[in-house]
């Protein structure tokens, strides 16, 4: 437990202003981009892998648990210390430490911000481009953590694809490497690929290579409105089976049409049923033309009105309506679930309409949106969470958005991770047999279970919830903190 020798020992090990123990600190730390709540009993900010290592050992040894944290920007509860414990703030850990254009890659501590580290390799004409929408608070270090997405995954991938290796640090204080600077790599097992995702339960990452590609030099954006769901999914399809890989390819369905409409007024038209952003991306302008031009007489043909951007200046206004859904939302309900369950790209309408028919039963306010070209679609719950009744209905929604998902051939993340809010629903879209087996990595790289425990592994039972979870929905909602030993996971 953290006793006062154990404050006083990570004093030594660690500038003694690095180690926070005040209410208001403590509190700071307490939330993500959930409303969940959990308060540590103490958070450091090491300026080094070597620091990191020590309080690890320390943590180990007297069964602290450790949350590793950067810009907790998370959506799943990933960064809330529910049991008490140390979060490991890494945000000082913040430097670009190298940018070879020679061989397309960087070397950046976990605490940089992924915007930062786009601005920077701007410079040299190079991309990374990997864009989550929290991209100018979350951390690169969160994004491998939740192998984050964003808007230009269809075309380029998510954060794993960029991942050349990484320093980390095991739970036991071991500083390790995985992975290296080359573009193939197959000595021993991919513990990097590994790592990436993992959600702090097994390393501490302190440094990440990754990959950098040429930039783009020109980039088409278009909107379609469309009267149908099916034809906007019709033309999703159509647009990938002629070979043409959008940078982005988002939908917008009538909920979140007539929110934005209500509160932004943008001129949307909100009786239509979905709408669909393009943008395509690369190094010669006649090929953009070339290419929009097939993506609009392909949009056309199912039904809609397209409008394209004639400069840049102007496909950034394309873009205002999707950029307002999330901000519009906040002003409807003081709460809101964000999921983001990933379905094959044919089974977007039929997950979009089973939302809706969920909203209507529970009596609930659901926008949907999301990245159409790869099948992530996110469905946003708004409620007030001081309504239990409200809340309860939320719990019954989101179960239910889980099991359509994964009766539609879906999972249950695309790229928020499991954290606390779904890990009581595992077992809907993973096996007993790989559960047990991702079990055994876990307790292998931490026997004492001091990585971010309680994440990713249903506590309630076996997996398969159909009923609601409230603790995985409030937390411990006092903010005091309930238990600083973690037990061994079983």
């Amino acid at each position: 437990m953290l006793t006062q020798g154990v404050v006083a020992e990570l004093r030594r090990a660690l500038d003694p202003a690095d180690v926070l123990l005040d209410r208001a600190d403590l509190i700071s730390y307490s939330i993500d981009g959930t409303w969940l709540e959990g308060r540590p009993d103490c958070v450091v900010m090491p300026r080094s892998a070597e620091q990191v290592a020590a309080v690890l050992r320390i943590a180990n040894r007297e069964r602290i648990p450790i949350v590793p944290r950067g810009g907790s920007t998370n959506l799943s509860g990933g960064t809330i210390p529910l049991g008490g414990g140390i979060v490991l703030n890494l945000a000082q850990l913040n430097r670009i430490l190298e940018i070879d254009t020679g061989n397309l890659l960087a070397v950046v501590e976990p605490g940089v911000l992924t915007h930062d580290l786009d601005r920077a390799v701007r410079k040299h004409n190079l991309y990374y481009p990997p864009d989550p929408s929290s991209l100018k608070q979350s951390t690169i270090g969160g994004n491998v953590a939740e192998n984050a997405g964003g808007l230009r995954c269809l075309k380029y991938g998510v954060t794993s694809k960029y991942v050349l290796g990484l320093q980390y640090v095991t739970a036991t204080g071991q500083i390790g490497r995985a992975g290296g600077r080359v573009i193939k790599n197959v000595t021993g097992y991919q513990l990097d690929q590994l790592l990436v995702g993992s959600e702090g339960t097994l390393a501490v990452i302190t440094e990440i290579t990754l990959r950098l590609i040429p930039r783009p030099r020109h980039k088409r954006t278009a909107t379609a409105i469309f009267p149908t769901l099916e034809g906007a999914s019709g033309s999703v399809a159509e647009i990938t089976r002629e070979g043409i890989i959008p940078s982005a390819l988002e939908l917008m369905d009538q909920s979140s049409i007539r929110i934005v409409e209500n509160v932004v007024r943008l001129g949307l038209p909100t009786d239509a049923e979905a709408i669909l952003l393009v943008e395509v991306d690369g190094n010669h302008e006649g090929a953009m033309e070339d290419e929009m031009d097939r993506v609009a007489a392909i949009l056309e043909r199912n039904g809609a009105s397209v409008q394209r951007a004639h400069d840049e200046a102007e496909g950034e206004r394309l873009w205002a309506a999707r950029r307002a859904v999330s901000p519009a939302t906040a002003r409807l309900k003081p709460n809101k679930l964000g999921e983001d369950v990933s379905v094959p790209r044919s089974a977007v309408p039929a997950m979009i309409r089973r939302c809706r028919e969920i909203a209507a039963k529970y009596d609930l306010l659901m926008p949907v949106w999301g990245h159409a070209g790869d099948g992530n679609v996110h469905p946003n719950l708004l409620f007030d969470r001081r309504n239990p009744e409200e809340v309860e209905r939320v719990q019954f929604a989101a179960a239910e958005i889980f099991e359509a998902a994964v009766s539609l051939g879906g999972t249950l993340s695309g790229e928020h991770g499991i954290g606390v809010l779904k890990r009581e629903f595992l077992g809907l879209a993973v096996d007993p047999t790989t559960v047990g087996v991702m079990k055994t990595l876990k307790r292998a790289l931490d026997p004492n279970n001091i990585l971010n425990p309680g994440k990713i592994f249903p506590e309630g039972g076996d997996g398969n919830r159909r009923v609601p979870v409230h603790l995985a929905l409030t937390g411990p909602g006092s903010g005091e903190t309930v238990n600083t030993t973690s037990a061994p996971i079983r």
